[in-house]
C-alpha cells in the first residue's frame, strides 16, 4: 500500500513539474502573413499571384491564395505585394573564408584566424544577396565549420551551410600550397591538411575531415586556374585513389564533390561515384552522358570567367593562371550548354571567394545567355540545389512545412533575371535579416 502511493505521489509530481513548466515556457512568437503579388514556384515552374504565406517560428505552415487563406489575428503582416516573392536562394559552391583580393602570393598572408573573420564577413553579405543556404567546398584549418558553428548557434548571421573543411588532393596538385620553395615549406607542421598520396592515406584524411565536423567531402580530380605550377586539366589523382576517397566519404554518411576541370578526370570522378562535378570545363560528350546515366550534377561556375579575366590581375592572379583561364573560360561554357541540352542534373554553383561574395546573383544571367530560362535558372539555385545537398524536404521551396527562407524582388525575374541581383527582402527561418523601408 505504502509502495502505491510512493507511485502516486512520484507520478503526480512529475505531472505537476510538466505542467509547471510548459506554463512558465517562452510563448511562442506571434505568427507572420506574408502577402505575395507574385510567388515563384519552383516545383511547378509557375508563378501564383496573390498568396499569402504563413509564417510560425522557423517553418511555412501555409501558403495558398489571399482569398482562401486567412491570416491568424494575431499575425504581423508583412507586405510584398508589389514584389516577386521566390524561396532563399541556394549556392551549392562558395569559398566564405577567403577574397578574390587575395590570390596569388598574397593569399600566403592570410593566418587561419583571418580566414575565420573573413567568413563572418562573407557570410552577411551572401545572406544578405538572398542566399539563404550554401555549400562550401574548401576552406583551411576547418574554418569553415567554426563559421557554420557559428551560424547555427545564432552568434552571426550567415546562410545555412554545408562545409567539407580542407579539401583532398595530391602531393602538388590544386590542393596544394605550390608557390613557396621547399625550404619555407610548413604544411607538415602539425595543421591541418588534406594532402595525401595512396587509397589508403586518402582514406584517413576522410575519416580526419569526418572527425572534425565536415558535412560533405571534396576532392581535386584535376589541376586548377588558380593554382601554381600545374595543368588546368591534368589529372592529379589515379582510378584508385578516387574510388577509395568515394567509398570512404559515403561509408560515413558524406556526399562527394569533386574539383575537375579536365576530361578524364571526371569521368574517372564519375565512375568513383562523385555526386557532383565542380567546374566541368572540359567535359566530352562521353562525360556527359555519364554524368546523366548516373544522375551526377554538374555544378558550372560559367560567370567566373568575366571577373578573373577582367580584375584577376590587378588580384595577384598569376598570369599563368589568367592563360588558363582564358583557353577554357569559353570551352566551359559551350559544354555547359551542351550539358543542359542533354538532361544533365545542374545546381546553381559561383565559386564566390573567386569573385567578390553577395554577387552570387551575377551568374544568373549568364546560365540564361547560355542555354536556360530564367525559371531553369532559379529551379538550379533552389528545388535541385536542395536536391544536391540532401535538404529537398527543408528548403528550396516556399511550402508548408518547410523554413521559412524567403526573399523578394521588387522587378519580375522571369522577364528580367538581373533582378535578382537586388534583393528587396530576406528573411530565413522566419527571421527578418533585409527589408527596404517595410
Amino acid at each position: 500500500m505504502i509502495r502505491h502511493l510512493l507511485c502516486a505521489a512520484l507520478a503526480l509530481s512529475v505531472l505537476t513539474g510538466a505542467a509547471a513548466a510548459t506554463a512558465g515556457s517562452a510563448p511562442l512568437p506571434a505568427p507572420v502573413a506574408i502577402h505575395a503579388g507574385r510567388l515563384v514556384d519552383p516545383a511547378s515552374g509557375k508563378i501564383l499571384l496573390d498568396q499569402i504565406i504563413i509564417v510560425q517560428g522557423e517553418r511555412i505552415t501555409a501558403v495558398g491564395p489571399a482569398a482562401e487563406v486567412k491570416p491568424p489575428a494575431d499575425a504581423r503582416l508583412i507586405d510584398l505585394s508589389g514584389d516577386t516573392v521566390l524561396p532563399g536562394l541556394i549556392d551549392v559552391h562558395t569559398h566564405l573564408t577567403s577574397n578574390p583580393e587575395d590570390s596569388g602570393a598574397s593569399s600566403l598572408a592570410i593566418s587561419t584566424p583571418q580566414e575565420t573573420i573573413i567568413g563572418v564577413v562573407n557570410a552577411k553579405k551572401t545572406l544578405e544577396a538572398g542566399f539563404t543556404a550554401v555549400r562550401n567546398v574548401g576552406a583551411g584549418g576547418f574554418t569553415d565549420v567554426a563559421l557554420r558553428d557559428a551560424i547555427n548557434d545564432g552568434f552571426i548571421p550567415g546562410p545555412r551551410m554545408q562545409v567539407s573543411g580542407p579539401p583532398l588532393g595530391s602531393t602538388g596538385g590544386h590542393a596544394d600550397e605550390n608557390i613557396l620553395p621547399w625550404e619555407a615549406r610548413h604544411a607538415d607542421d602539425g595543421g591541418p591538411s588534406g594532402i595525401a598520396d595512396s587509397p589508403w592515406a586518402l582514406r584517413a584524411k576522410v575519416r580526419q575531415n569526418a572527425k572534425y565536423g565536415v558535412d560533405l567531402i571534396k576532392f581535386m580530380a584535376s589541376g586548377g586556374v588558380l593554382s601554381h605550377g600545374d595543368s588546368v586539366g591534368g589529372q592529379q589523382l589515379t582510378q584508385d585513389e578516387m574510388d577509395a576517397i568515394v567509398s570512404e566519404a559515403h561509408m560515413w554518411g558524406r556526399k562527394v564533390a569533386t574539383h575537375a576541370h579536365g576530361t578524364e578526370a571526371i569521368k574517372a570522378a564519375i565512375r568513383a561515384g562523385v555526386d557532383s562535378v565542380e567546374h566541368a570545363s572540359l567535359i566530352d560528350d562521353e562525360g556527359i552522358r555519364m554524368a546523366k546515366a548516373k544522375g551526377v550534377y554538374l555544378d558550372m561556375d560559367i560567370y567566373d570567367d568575366d571577373y578573373i579575366l577582367s580584375d584577376g590581375a590587378k588580384n595577384g592572379v598569376e598570369e599563368a593562371s589568367l592563360a588558363k583561364e582564358r583557353s577554357i573560360g569559353r570551352l566551359q561554357r559551350e559544354n555547359f550548354r551542351k550539358a543542359w541540352s542533354a538532361g544533365v542534373k545542374m545546381a546553381f554553383a559561383t565559386d564566390a571567394g573567386v569573385y567578390p561574395h553577395g554577387w552570387n546573383a551575377k551568374q544568373f544571367k549568364t546560365m540564361v545567355d547560355w542555354g536556360m530560362t530564367p525559371m531553369q535558372a532559379i529551379q538550379c539555385a533552389t528545388t535541385s540545389a536542395a536536391d544536391l545537398m540532401g535538404w529537398a524536404d527543408q528548403i528550396g521551396r516556399i511550402a508548408p512545412g518547410f523554413y521559412a527562407d524567403i526573399v523578394a524582388v521588387e522587378g519580375d525575374p522571369l522577364k528580367d533575371v538581373t533582378s535578382l541581383q537586388h534583393m528587396a527582402f530576406v528573411m530565413k527561418g522566419g527571421e527578418v535579416f533585409k527589408t527596404a523601408g517595410r
